[in-house]
């Protein structure tokens, strides 16, 4: 038979009380509970306990050596039980979240400044980063949750991928000079004259724009490639070309304009995945419910909807 955490409580608390009827009170069992649970430690250790000499309650030898094996495993099992405590509680723990560069930039600091304030003990960490990037993280199990452009074939069956939103893309060009057509919207066709600021190679937009402008009858030129997000917008700024974007990411650009294109247009689905098989951390599903709730009752910008 096993020593039991239990039975190495009541031990603790008569050695601390040096009294079996005092011991039982404190710890709202009966006395012959209490005996008979020390007896049966005392049967599975092979060793009496204690001595009971006219009414006087001491340690023998094997319950001296027992006592700080006694008190460190309590004391270890009780910090188990209160940090389990305090990760179901959300009073520690950490979330891993994994975003593509435009809605680092737009969506998740507004979702990470409402979870933060919510749960304040939870550290965050944020990886940036491609879709496919951000997939073989998950894969990895670097990542609890990522928010990644949902690809047209789907993702593999290794992962759950929930469509959040549904965004358009746009023509982004510098706010006070001439737009890029006279037109309210802009076909994909007037842009094979207009030089283009274009992603880096691997970035998601890249490749989605190079296809539309084959699929239009031209291969776009670029005024400069090879930027993340910030740079683009930064390049499209300064005057060097227009380019292709997500309309989320010119919320906070006033010096930008944006030109939805004409029917069909350009869209793309936002996924908030993680892993089928394993269970989310007690964190990441409260993160997980805050950007649910923040996308179902927020103002999104223009060209943006919820799914």
């Amino acid at each position: 038979m096993d020593v039991q955490l239990q039975q190495l409580r009541y031990f603790l608390a008569v050695e601390q009380t040096r009294h079996f009827t005092q011991a039982a009170d404190n710890l709202g069992v009966s006395q012959p509970t209490l005996s008979k649970q020390i007896h049966t430690l005392e049967q599975t250790l092979g060793a009496p306990l204690f001595e009971r000499i006219r009414g006087a309650v001491t340690l023998t030898a094997a319950g001296h050596t027992l006592l700080p094996l006694a008190q460190r495993m309590v004391s270890d099992a009780d910090a188990a039980q209160e940090a389990v405590s305090d990760i179901v509680g959300l009073r520690r723990g950490e979330v891993r979240l994994g975003a593509t560069p435009s809605l680092c930039s737009s969506l998740v600091p507004q979702v990470l400044g409402t979870f933060r304030a919510d749960h304040p003990d939870i550290q965050l960490y944020v990886n940036e980063g491609g879709s496919q990037d951000l997939i073989e993280n998950l894969h990895a199990h670097t990542l609890d949750l990522a928010l990644i452009v949902q690809p047209e074939e789907g993702v593999d069956e290794a992962l759950t991928a929930t469509p959040v939103l549904r965004e358009s893309l746009v023509v982004a060009s510098v706010a006070d000079r001439p737009a890029p057509t006279i037109h309210a919207q802009i076909a994909l066709s007037e842009l094979e004259h207009t030089p283009l600021v274009m992603f880096r190679a691997g970035y998601d937009i890249r490749g989605v724009t190079l296809d539309a402008c084959r699929k239009a009858g031209f291969t776009p030129k670029f005024a400069v490639e090879g930027g993340e997000m910030d740079a683009v917008l930064a390049f499209v700024e300064a005057g060097l070309g227009v380019a292709l974007v997500p309309s989320m990411v010119l919320a906070n650009r006033p010096l930008l304009r944006a030109t939805p294109l004409a029917p069909p247009g350009m869209r793309r689905t936002i996924a908030l995945a993680h892993r089928k098989r394993s269970v989310l951390p007690h964190a990441a599903e409260a993160l997980r419910t805050t950007l649910l709730q923040h996308i179902a009752t927020q103002r999104l910008p223009a060209g943006v909807r919820p799914l």
